[in-house]
C-alpha cells in the first residue's frame, strides 16, 4: 500500500511517501519553489512523489477543525471563518491527476511524536514534544509501548506555550519568530542570563513537569526591558528553555520507567538543552527525529493514522542529484582553496546540511569561518558545525553521547584553538558524527583529509545564501556557485 503524509497550510509545507511500510521519498516545498517556509504544496515537490506511484491514503498531519476552534479562541478570526484552508478542499484545488483517496487526520502532537517513535527503533520510551502552537496542545509527556502506542500523561494547552515563549523572545531580540530561533540560540552564549528571575516574574511559573505561563506572548512581549541588551535575553530565555526541559525529562523518567527518550517538536532543535538533558544520565538512548518539527510530520502522520511500523534507513529521502564525485577532488580542493560546495546525491529531509547540500571548509583559521560567513551572508557571531569521523569523535570533544549524526547536540571541543572556525564563543561545537555506512564519500574525504593535513574534521554548513532554503537541483547548486564564486562539485 503506498500512502502519502502531507504537512501543509501553516509553514514548511512537506510531503512524504511510504509503500509497504518502507519511507521512500520525502521533502520540503521550498527546496522547489524556493520560497523559505512556503506553506503550498509545491508542483514539483508532488510530481516527484507520484514517480512513486499513486496514493491509496493520504494522511494530515493534524486536525484541521480543532485547529479552527483554536483560532477563534485566538481571536484569528480570518483563520477561523476562511474555508480555503480545508484539507480536502486544498488538495482538490491542486487538479492532481487522481482521484482524492481517503483523507485521514492525525493529532499535531500525535504526528510529532509518532515521526520520533516510528524512526527510533524502540519497543518503548518517554516522548516529549515541545512546540509553539499546532490545534491546542502546545507540551505533552508521553509515554509509549510497542503493545499500547502513546499514552498521554501530562499536556499543556494554548496559550501556554514553551516555544511561543521562545519565539517571543526571538522577536524582541531583533530576528523573525518561527524562523530564527537557532539565532537567538546562538547568541545566548555571548550574553549573561541576568534577567531570568524577572522573566520567571513576569512571563512564566515553572513546576515539575511543566510551566504555566503569566500572560499570553502569542503576540509577543513588546519592547520588554528596553534597556535589555539582545545576548542577554537571548541567555535569560534560553536558561528558562534548559530549565523547564529539564524537569519534564526528570519527571518523564520517573513516570514511565523507561531508559529511552524520543524528543520531537520544533524546540527539539535546541541542541544546548537537548545536551544537558543528556548530561544528566537519567536515559539511555535519546533519539530526535532529524526533522522534529512541523515538516517532519508527514511522515509522523503515516505512522500515526495507520498505526504500522515505518522502516526508514536515515535522512536522505529528497530529490536525488546524480553526479561522480572523487574525494581526492574534493580534498585537493580544499587544500588549494579552503572551501567549496558539494550536491551531490538524495536531499536531505530536515533542516541540517549532512553532506549531500553543504559547504565544506577547513576549520584551522578563524579567517575561514569569516570567510564562509560572508559567502552566506550571515551573522558574524553565528557559529558552524564540525563533521568528523565518529570514531574520532571523542578525541577531540566531551562528546554527550557517542554518535550525533544529526547536528542535534553540543560538544565542548578540546582543543579549541586548533579549530576556531568550528568552536563557539563558550567552548563547544554542534558536532555530526559519520561513520562509513552512513555516508561512505563523506566518511572516505574525512579520512583522507586528515591523512593529508592531520585535521581530522571539516567544517560543514548547509548550501543555501541567507534567507534561502537550501540548494535541491545541481541548477540551483551551480547558481550559488556563480554567484558566490565557490567550486560546486
Amino acid at each position: 500500500m503506498l500512502v502519502w503524509g502531507i504537512s501543509a497550510l501553516s509553514h514548511d509545507a512537506s510531503l512524504a511517501v511510504v509503500s509497504d511500510g518502507e519511507v521512500v521519498f520525502a521533502g520540503h516545498s521550498e527546496r522547489y519553489s524556493r520560497i523559505k517556509n512556503d506553506p503550498l504544496l509545491h508542483s514539483d515537490l508532488i510530481a516527484e512523489a507520484l514517480s512513486h506511484g499513486r496514493p491509496q491514503a493520504i494522511s494530515w498531519y493534524e486536525r484541521p477543525y480543532l485547529k479552527k476552534l483554536r483560532h477563534a479562541t485566538a481571536g484569528q478570526w480570518k483563520d477561523a471563518l476562511t474555508k480555503e484552508d480545508a484539507p480536502r478542499r486544498y488538495l482538490r484545488s491542486l487538479g492532481l491527476p487522481f482521484r482524492l483517496p481517503a483523507v485521514s487526520f492525525a493529532k499535531h502532537h500525535e504526528s510529532h511524536a509518532m515521526a520520533g517513535v516510528a524512526t527510533s527503533g524502540f519497543s518503548d520510551a518517554a516522548v516529549i514534544v515541545a512546540d509553539a502552537i499546532g490545534e491546542f496542545d502546545t507540551f505533552t509527556i508521553s509515554k509509549y509501548t510497542a503493545r499500547d502506542g502513546l499514552d498521554v500523561l501530562f499536556r499543556r494547552r494554548y496559550p501556554h506555550s514553551l516555544g511561543l515563549l521562545y519565539s517571543a523572545f526571538t522577536r524582541r531580540c531583533g530576528f523573525r519568530p518561527n524562523e530564527d530561533e537557532y539565532i537567538t540560540m546562538g547568541m545566548a552564549a555571548f550574553g549573561s542570563p541576568r534577567y531570568t528571575d524577572q522573566l520567571k516574574a513576569e512571563w512564566i511559573a515553572i513546576g515539575e513537569p511543566g510551566f504555566r505561563l503569566r500572560a499570553n506572548v502569542h503576540r509577543g512581549i513588546g519592547d520588554w526591558l528596553p534597556e535589555a541588551l539582545p545576548e542577554d535575553l537571548a541567555a535569560s530565555v534560553q536558561a528558562v528553555t534548559e530549565e523547564v526541559l529539564l524537569g519534564a525529562a526528570r519527571w518523564a523518567r520517573r513516570e514511565t520507567g523507561s531508559r529511552n527518550l524520543v524528543l520531537m517538536g520544533g524546540v527539539a532543535l535546541n541542541c544546548v538543552a537537548n545536551s544537558r538533558i543528556c548530561a544528566t544520565g537519567d536515559f539511555d538512548h535519546v533519539w530526535i527525529f532529524p526533522n522534529p518539527g512541523d515538516a517532519g510530520s508527514s511522515l509522523g502522520a503515516i505512522a500515526a493514522t495507520t498505526r504500522q511500523p515505518v522502516k526508514w534507513s536515515g535522512p536522505y529521502l529528497g530529490t536525488e542529484i546524480q553526479r561522480t564525485l572523487d574525494p581526492r577532488e574534493i580534498v585537493e580542493e580544499l587544500k588549494a582553496n579552503g572551501v567549496l560546495a558539494v550536491a551531490n546525491g538524495r536531499a536531505e529531509f530536515g533542516p541540517r546540511a549532512l553532506g549531500n547540500r553543504s559547504i565544506l571548509a577547513d576549520p584551522r583559521t578563524r579567517r575561514m569561518k569569516d570567510r564562509v560567513n560572508e559567502v552566506k551572508g550571515r551573522e558574524k557571531f553565528r557559529p558552524f558545525a564540525p563533521v568528523i569521523r565518529e570514531e574520532r569523535a571523542a578525541d577531540f570533544f566531551e562528546m554527550p553521547i557517542p554518535a550525533t549524526p544529526y547536528m542535534q547536540f553540543t560538544a565542548r571541543c578540546k582543543e579549541p584553538g586548533k579549530f576556531p572556525a568550528i568552536v563557539h564563543t563558550d567552548g563547544t561545537s554542534r558536532v555530526q558524527t559519520v561513520t562509513r555506512e552512513q555516508h561512505p564519500l563523506l566518511y572516505r574525504v574525512l579520512n583522507e583529509w586528515e591523512l593529508e593535513t592531520g585535521c581530522p574534521m571539516l567544517l560543514n554548513t548547509s548550501l543555501n545564501s541567507r534567507g534561502e532554503p537550501l540548494v535541491n537541483s545541481w541548477e540551483h547548486a551551480l547558481a550559488f556557485g556563480r554567484r558566490e564564486g565557490i567550486k560546486v562539485l
